[in-house]
């Protein structure tokens, strides 16, 4: 009776350090290997393994929570499935070979708080869902072939500190509805084919810290309105259609920021650096 009352306990302890994510959760993970040719990954996947053994996979509370393959030659697209992953907080993908288009099925993660896909060949569209995932803090889509208008849903995204979007083939303008975006600590555009005047509402992300806007089409001059950016550290815009040209400013609050905006007429880059 006594080895029979040990077996259960046994079994039910199994059961428990085992318990496994729901049907649609582990069907989305599947579809990720398959269609970005997990075979071939660096690191590869067990399907026959717990979940929670998957390399880069973590499970919190028998919900799938994190996903970060980085660095692990993944090809091919993303599928839809994707957006069954109603836990996830950290998408992270970058350093890939993904193709294709970003799923708009992404637009169901409403935890998600980072987005990271950079440095893969994705293409189409940023889709303007990705304006409802109102918890997200962190978008990484640079070093693609994204083309297209920044979406104006994504300036509802109030608790976004990063928006890193360099080096795609973006058009268009510098929504001026990005002053909501308080949190802002980073935004990078640079390396696209955006045009018009660079919005003085810029001036009004007081959290600002990195503002890279260089190798575009935007005109006009620098706002004056930027001088009151008291965090700002990293200030690139080179390589534009701006009235005149301004040097690089990288640094701690740099104090000549004022007489960068007011004063450069040098069409050198010139870093000054951090502390």
């Amino acid at each position: 009776m006594k080895n029979l009352k040990l077996i259960l306990i046994c079994c039910l302890i199994s059961s428990y350090s085992f318990a496994s994510v729901t049907k649609n959760e582990k069907s989305a993970l599947v579809a990720l290997y398959k269609s970005t040719h997990g075979t071939e990954w660096n690191t590869s996947w067990d399907l026959n393994a717990d979940v929670s053994t998957w390399f880069g996979v973590t499970v919190k509370n028998d919900n799938i929570v994190e996903i970060n393959l980085q660095f692990n030659n993944l090809q091919g697209e993303l599928p839809n499935e994707l957006g069954s992953l109603r836990y996830l907080k950290i998408l992270n993908l970058g350093f890939n070979k993904i193709s294709g288009k970003i799923p708009a099925s992404l637009e169901n993660l409403k935890d998600l708080k980072a987005l990271v896909l950079f440095m893969n060949n994705l293409e189409g569209q940023i889709p303007s869902g990705i304006g409802q995932l109102k918890k997200i803090e962190s978008i990484k889509l640079y070093g693609n072939k994204l083309t297209g208008n920044i979406p104006d849903s994504l300036m509802n995204l109030t608790n976004l500190k990063e928006l890193l979007l360099s080096s795609n083939f973006l058009t268009g303008t510098i929504p001026v509805g990005i002053k909501s975006l308080k949190k802002l600590e980073k935004l990078g555009l640079m390396d696209n084919k955006m045009d018009g005047e660079i919005p003085a509402e810029l001036a009004q992300l007081d959290n600002l810290e990195e503002l890279l806007l260089s190798s575009n089409s935007f005109t006009g001059n620098l706002p004056v309105e930027f001088v009151n950016l008291a965090k700002l550290k990293t200030l690139m815009v080179s390589d534009n259609n701006l009235k005149q040209d301004y040097i690089t400013v990288s640094g701690n609050r740099p104090q000549n920021l004022s007489n960068i905006i007011f004063h450069s007429n040098t069409a050198a880059s010139i870093d000054i650096e951090k502390e």
